[in-house]
């Protein structure tokens, strides 16, 4: 018999794993991990470490099966929340729970689950793994959405290896979320009626600025905001004018996938904050400025010299861009799927988690990757994850935003 070690986190998603599992015939153990023990920063109300893990443990004690403990908080520091801080503090948006996905739970955990006898590893992740074959009897696993578009969590994974995937089991992505409810509460699973986890990866709902002051020091700087009609803008770009130049002119995409450059002499002084490090391109709240007809958001983050640039309303021309850069350090989920370079692929794209899939093109050019999208898109962010999808609902590739 087959043994799977679960990651049973005190939520509904993991326990229908793990009853799912053991249905199909499984030797399932579960693991709970505990990743944080700071309280600086976080939200009051939220479910605390402690009531986690007497709902695994209920589950478990529901499903008769041996139900043991990690503390892996040292790895999580270091591997994931250290990174976030550099992120921020060089004016970049990380995404702390794609990182936590390939360095703790699919890596630091999996090196417990081992040490109890475990064959796989399954989460209550909400997507699917294929295995194919090619015609030389070689495998490579396809990591593809779940079947639930609300709650779909290939996004989070994106960073995952092949070796990663082998032993990786998500037993709930073929279900719809009601669906696993219903389960857990024909089961009479404790967790059937717990809302979900919401913020930080194992850190759960923060004030952000409050919980980055950790270690990154608050200072006085300017927001500037940025007319709509500014010259900045002057020669936008448009899918119609530039959309069949892209294969040739490399100096067109680059320029279409560079941020609007800011002086603080293009715009004006409407107020001032507390740290540009604090902000992201597309924030509206913490701003704190008033008397705008419509509301203020962030357009650019200059951390160099504490400024943040603003503009008013939801299509300011500064959160509008058509294209995105990434660099070389591109993770491919299969080797197989692979570009080469000056090779352009269509793909369905998403640059930020829950955002619908947006048609576009990938170029792949001797200075790195370039993703160009059919419609402008809102709030390009530095630091953030851009993925791409094949059509089956194959999560092809992944790679951090640069520019």
């Amino acid at each position: 018999m087959k043994r799977v070690v679960v990651g049973l986190s005190g939520g509904v998603d993991s326990s229908v794993a793990a009853y799912l599992l053991q249905k199909e015939g499984y030797d399932v153990v579960a693991l709970f991990m505990r990743n944080w023990h700071e309280t600086e920063g976080t939200l009051s109300g939220d479910c605390s470490y402690e009531e986690d893990r007497v709902f695994a443990e209920l589950v478990a004690r529901k499903l008769d099966i041996p139900f043991h403990f990690v503390d892996l908080s040292e790895q999580y520091r270091k591997r994931v929340v250290d990174y976030m801080f550099s992120e921020y503090e060089h004016g970049r948006t990380p995404n702390p729970d794609v990182l936590c996905n390939r360095e703790i739970k699919f890596d630091a955990f999996v090196q417990e689950a081992l040490k109890l006898g475990a064959d796989y590893v399954a989460t209550g992740h909400y997507c699917r793994k294929e295995t194919v074959t090619d015609g030389n009897g070689g495998v490579e696993y396809k990591l593809l959405a779940g079947l639930d578009p609300n709650k779909d969590q290939s996004y989070f994974l994106c960073q995952l290896s092949q070796e990663q995937l082998s032993t990786a089991l998500f037993p709930i992505g073929d279900l719809q979320k009601s669906r696993v409810r219903e389960i857990a509460a024909d089961m009479g699973l404790a967790t059937a009626k717990r809302k979900d986890s919401q913020g930080i990866c194992f850190v759960g709902k923060v004030d952000l600025p409050v919980f980055l002051q950790q270690k990154l020091k608050a200072k006085k700087g300017d927001i500037i905001e940025i007319a709509a009609d500014s010259p900045v803008y002057a020669e936008p770009l448009t899918p119609e004018s530039v959309i069949d130049s892209f294969d040739f002119d490399t100096e067109l995409l680059a320029s279409a996938a560079g941020p609007y450059s800011y002086r603080p002499e293009d715009g004006k002084v409407v107020g001032t904050h507390n740290g540009a490090h604090f902000f992201t391109v597309g924030q509206r709240k913490g701003l704190n400025v008033g008397g705008k007809a419509e509301p203020l958001f962030v357009i650019g983050v200059d951390v160099e010299n504490n400024i943040i640039y603003t503009g008013q309303g939801h299509s300011h021309p500064g959160l509008l861009r058509r294209a995105l850069f990434m660099g070389h350090d591109i993770h491919w989920i299969r080797e197989s799927q692979r570009m080469r370079e000056g090779e352009k692929r269509r793909y369905s794209m998403r640059i930020r988690y829950r955002q619908p899939l947006q048609e576009g093109t990938l170029y792949l050019r001797p200075e790195g990757l370039y993703m160009v999208f059919d419609t402008p898109q809102r709030g390009i962010t530095p630091g953030q994850f851009a993925t791409w999808y094949a059509e089956d609902g194959e999560l092809v590739g992944s790679a951090v935003i640069l520019k």
